[in-house]
């Protein structure tokens, strides 16, 4: 008698593999922001120039007061433009609003946001883990860039004995609205980055947006000068210009308040963060 045995039939499970979590594709932008040598080459040229010109800034006027003569410091106090540049901050913003945008761009135009949307099919997952990485690392070089400009500036101007220390009235808030800039303005440029998808595109709009647009309205007029005051530079000018001496009115100068700047600085990048969700949730890849 032949008894035939018949394997067991096997089962195929098919084993998923679970969600990415949030942690994870944190992790994932940090290494691909991490493994760009340019980024960090750019964002340390940056840093060195903002920092370069509030020490020049500071010579031109340590040399100031020295033709002035004796006592002419007391009368100058706290000197902010020395520490914060405007020109310098405007490179500021340009570069960070820049790489915020290129920190999404860039997928789109290698391809590898494809991978990216395969592996994490939650795509807001994606843009906001973008968001976390881009504000955590230009936080940091905003405070370091701003704390750096005001004590090299401040070390100039005390051998005029016309520096102040970080404790004097108005730096604080000179100092928080210098290092908050730069995230602000990346986190712009990340919302404007996932709108447009193409790099010259984005580039251009977040030159106009955060450099360009603010000078065209002025502040002689109500309706222009609420404009005005809603932009980034502007509410970091008054910030950092008013801040905290005397402030000089100018007649039919419309200024803008500081809870309306940070204001400004806080209703920007939600709304740059939430457009690129929106953005990216609501179209092909």
């Amino acid at each position: 008698m032949t008894r035939t045995t018949s394997a067991p039939a096997s089962s195929v499970s098919s084993v998923s593999e679970p969600p990415a979590r949030f942690r994870d594709v944190l992790v994932a932008e940090w290494i691909k922001m991490r493994s760009l040598r340019s980024t960090w080459w750019t964002i340390a040229l940056t840093a060195l120039f903002v920092i370069g010109c509030a020490t020049v800034a500071a010579l031109a006027d340590h040399d100031n007061i020295v033709a002035a003569g004796p006592g002419a410091q007391e009368s100058r106090g706290f000197l902010p433009f020395d520490a914060f540049p405007p020109g310098a901050y405007m490179t500021l913003m340009l570069v960070a609003g820049s790489l915020g945008a290129v920190t999404i761009v860039s997928e789109y135009g290698s391809g590898l946001i494809r991978t990216t949307t395969v592996a994490v099919p939650a795509r807001h997952s994606v843009v906001l883990a973008k968001a976390v990485v881009v504000a955590a690392v230009w936080t940091a070089v905003g405070t370091a860039v701003s704390l750096g400009a005001f004590l090299v500036s401040q070390a100039v101007l005390d051998g005029r004995h016309a520096g102040v220390s970080l404790t004097h009235p108005g730096v604080a808030r000179a100092m928080a609205a210098s290092a908050l800039l730069a995230p602000a303005c990346a986190l712009v440029g990340l919302g404007l980055g996932a709108l447009i998808r193409h790099t010259p595109g984005s580039l251009v709009a977040t030159l106009f947006t955060l450099v360009m647009l603010p000078p065209l309205f002025s502040t002689s007029r109500q309706w222009s000068a609420d404009v005005n005051h809603v932009m980034v530079a502007s509410a970091w000018k008054r910030l950092v210009q008013n801040w905290g001496g005397p402030v000089h009115h100018v007649h039919h100068v419309h200024d803008a308040t500081v809870s309306g700047s940070w204001a400004v600085y806080v209703v920007w990048p939600l709304v740059a963060v939430a457009l690129a969700v929106v953005v990216v949730r609501g179209r092909d890849v």
